[in-house]
C-alpha cells in the first residue's frame, strides 16, 4: 500500500527574499527542518533519507494570490497552537483561529493564514474519518 501521496509543493511568491525570510521560520515548526535553499529557490525538506517530502517557492512578480489553500498536518492541538504563535511572529497575516471549525468535522481544530503573498496556508488537527 502506498505511504506517501504528495512529492513537494512548488509556490511562487512575488518577493523570494520576504518569502524567505518567512518560511525559515515557519516551515521548521512544521517539520521542514532541512533547508537547502538557493539563489532561485526557497527549499525546505522533511528530515530522512532517499526523497522525503519538500515545500519549495520561486520567485514570480506576476504572482496573484488565490483561493487555493495549503493544509499541513499536526499531531495535536498543541502543535497547531505553536505553529499560530510562530506565524504571528514570523508577520503571516492571521485569517481565523486556532479554532474548532464543526462546519467540517466534529474536533477539526486549525490555524488560517497568509503568508506575505497573500498565499493561503493552513495546519489542522483532526481525527481520520472512518
Amino acid at each position: 500500500m502506498k505511504t506517501r501521496f504528495f512529492d513537494h509543493i512548488d509556490l511562487r511568491v512575488k518577493d523570494r527574499r520576504r518569502a524567505q525570510r518567512f518560511y525559515e521560520q515557519v516551515l521548521p515548526a512544521i517539520g521542514f527542518t532541512r533547508e537547502q535553499s538557493d539563489e532561485k529557490y526557497g527549499c525546505f525538506y522533511v528530515p530522512g533519507d532517499g526523497k522525503p517530502p519538500f515545500f519549495c517557492f520561486e520567485e514570480d512578480p506576476n504572482h496573484k494570490p488565490n483561493g487555493t489553500r495549503i493544509s499541513f498536518w499536526a499531531d495535536t492541538r498543541e502543535e497547531v497552537d505553536r505553529v499560530a504563535e510562530v506565524v504571528r511572529r514570523a508577520g503571516g497575516q492571521v485569517l481565523e483561529g486556532p479554532e474548532l471549525c464543526r462546519d467540517y468535522t466534529p474536533d477539526y481544530y486549525a490555524f488560517f493564514f497568509e503568508d506575505p503573498d497573500g498565499n493561503k496556508l493552513e495546519i489542522c488537527c483532526r481525527t481520520i474519518p472512518k
